[in-house]
């Protein structure tokens, strides 16, 4: 049913992410599917790298061990852009289309005070209203 699993990832959290990155393990090897871990970066130092290229070092490096230790097939994506605030949703967008992707998965953030005031936004909501695919948001 699944071909190509499109995986949002942010390695300076993937310790909150455990029970997306499972479920995303799961499915693939139910279905036999790639795992496409992506990441959004600019090209600010982070908690995770100094550059885009290293984190797409980290992130290679991540998929790579993800699909050794748990038999699936994988891959990795970084995609820089100026503002990761404004143009994250737009990046993901694009990047379901550009790697063929059947199918995402993503954690959700724990609920909290700035989605009651509507200060923050919700982009798994944002995935699913704009995605031509299935989005499946873990909390």
């Amino acid at each position: 049913m699944y071909r190509k699993i499109l995986v949002p990832v942010d390695l300076a959290h993937t310790e909150k992410m455990s029970k997306a990155l499972d479920t995303a393990i799961d499915i693939a090897k139910h279905y036999n599917a790639t795992l496409c871990y992506i990441t959004v970066t600019n090209t600010a130092p982070s908690a995770a790298a100094h550059t885009p290229e290293e984190l797409a070092d980290k992130l290679s490096a991540f998929a790579q061990e993800q699909g050794t230790s748990h038999g699936i097939n994988t891959d990795s994506k970084v995609l820089s852009t100026a503002d990761t605030a404004v143009e994250l949703d737009d990046r993901l967008l694009d990047a379901i289309k550009d790697t063929g992707a059947d199918l995402v998965i993503m954690a959700s953030h724990p609920p909290g005070i700035g989605d009651k005031l509507h200060i923050l936004h919700s982009n798994g909501a944002n995935i699913v209203k704009h995605s031509d695919v299935s989005v499946f948001v873990v909390r």
